[in-house]
């Protein structure tokens, strides 16, 4: 009797898990927020209890992760835009264009249509893509190549294309994920926050963003130095950054772990693996477009910010107009700097250690930056994944507020919702950290 309620219930809860991702992958759309927030709500529950009651099944559970992630299969994303510039890069890419020269909008205002579909992927990504170069480095540029070498002419067989890419870097997340739990015996059901976390689930799988493909490739270089192949490790990270660039900010955590003459060769190596994959496009226009294209993230772009606001708001009060120039680049020194203090620790000895400073490294990055888009919070929750903080697991739930801002015509951020997202995640973050701090003195005590 109680195997026979145990099985209705799994069974219902996998129901209403794949009728709420179809909701999300066919139905609702950015604007409807109130339904995707309520969506959004059930599916934590859901994943919650899978984990909760079967932690010791990893193969069922891997294989729900799967079930999910391939329920989007066949839907094109409705919750971000930016599909439609990773078509249009690989298509340029395929008729020979260097992407990194030229904007959309440079061919489009000029007449010129360089690839099939042209006016529909133009009209797909907004203004704010088509006016910029693009900022993708060029591991992701091959994966947009590949979708479109596949399906040239459709734009929902190369969404399709590169939604099976993404499932299989979460797939490769997980595998070499839990082969490094087991390295640092750590619970291997820890990698289920991440595999069958909701967020993870629609903003990389659902809305096609590349951070799984980003992510693989760093726990499998995680998992090569905690083996010490940290040469092939490096090749690894340099395939992570070539895929965006966020994975260099890691770059000198790893003095400690490996000492300065392998640190050394180590940055060589990524740093060389990097610049053969940007080879190819190499020109002094190109270095002109890229960097002024990063750039605009710490001087023009703003998003779902929380210390950079307060900070904004002062710059009001004083000068009476936005100060983000400035601002950014204080941050961005204060990041560098903070990284660097971090690289010194002796903890980053051990693989543990280095995953913690990395965590805090991230979050003093996402907690200072001008621009947090939803996706970008995978990066902290895969390596909260090897610690005790779950801090991240709860901004994966409260970062879905954002969303509330495209619901009206007029994009426009709400700051209480701003307020109810970070009070939540900073309230468990300092109590996770004072905890630690607590058991870290009372091990000491007792040792």
């Amino acid at each position: 009797m109680a195997k026979n309620i145990e099985k209705y219930l799994l069974s219902l809860l996998v129901v209403v898990g794949g009728v709420v991702y179809f909701l999300f992958g066919y139905l609702y759309n950015r604007s409807d927020v109130l339904a995707l927030f309520g969506c959004y709500t059930i599916l934590f529950i859901v994943s919650y209890f899978l984990i909760s009651k079967y932690k010791e099944n990893t193969k069922l559970l891997v294989a729900l992760g799967i079930i999910f992630r391939l329920v989007f299969l066949f839907a094109i994303p409705n919750l971000s835009q930016d599909f439609y510039r990773f078509i249009w890069d690989g298509k340029l890419l395929l008729e020979g264009f260097n992407v990194y020269l030229f904007t959309p909008a440079s061919f489009i205002d000029a007449g010129q249509y360089p690839i099939a579909q042209a006016q529909v992927l133009y009209d797909g990504m907004g203004p704010l893509s088509a006016g910029n170069h693009t900022n993708y480095p060029p591991i992701n540029q091959l994966c947009f190549l590949v979708a479109s070498w596949f399906f040239c002419d459709s734009i929902l067989g190369s969404v399709v294309v590169m939604r099976l890419m993404v499932i299989l870097a979460d797939m490769g997340i997980v595998w070499f994920g839990i082969k490094l739990l087991k390295e640092l015996n750590i619970a291997t059901y820890r990698m289920f926050y991440y595999f069958l976390n909701p967020f993870i689930i629609i903003e990389l799988t659902g809305n096609l963003h590349f951070e799984a493909v980003m992510l693989f490739f760093l726990v499998l270089s995680l998992y090569l130095i905690q083996k010490n192949r940290w040469q092939l490790a490096a090749c690894m990270l340099a395939f992570s950054v070539s895929i965006k660039l966020l994975p260099l900010i890691f770059l000198p955590l790893f003095y400690k772990k490996l000492g300065l003459k392998n640190w050394v060769l180590f940055c060589v190596i990524v740093l060389g693996v990097v610049v053969v994959t940007f080879a190819p496009f190499f020109s002094m226009e190109f270095v002109h477009h890229y960097t002024d294209t990063v750039a605009l993230w710490f001087r023009k772009f703003e998003f779902n910010a929380s210390v950079y606001y307060i900070l904004r708001s002062i710059g009001y009060a004083f000068s009476g107009y936005n100060e983000i120039a400035i601002i950014g680049k204080v941050l961005s020194v204060s990041v560098l700097l903070f990284v660097l203090v971090s690289a010194t620790l002796k903890r980053n000895v051990r693989t543990i250690g280095l995953m913690h400073t990395m965590l805090f490294v991230m979050a003093f990055y996402f907690f200072t930056t001008t621009t947090v888009h939803p996706w970008y919070l995978a990066t902290p929750l895969v390596l909260s994944v090897f610690t005790n903080y779950k801090f991240t697991v709860v901004w994966s739930f409260t970062i879905f507020l954002s969303y509330f801002s495209y619901s009206t015509t007029i994009y426009q951020e709400n700051t209480w919702l701003l307020l109810v997202e970070y009070s939540a995640v900073y309230a468990v973050f300092f109590y996770e950290v004072y905890r630690e701090n607590v058991n870290n003195k009372k091990t000491y005590l007792t040792s």
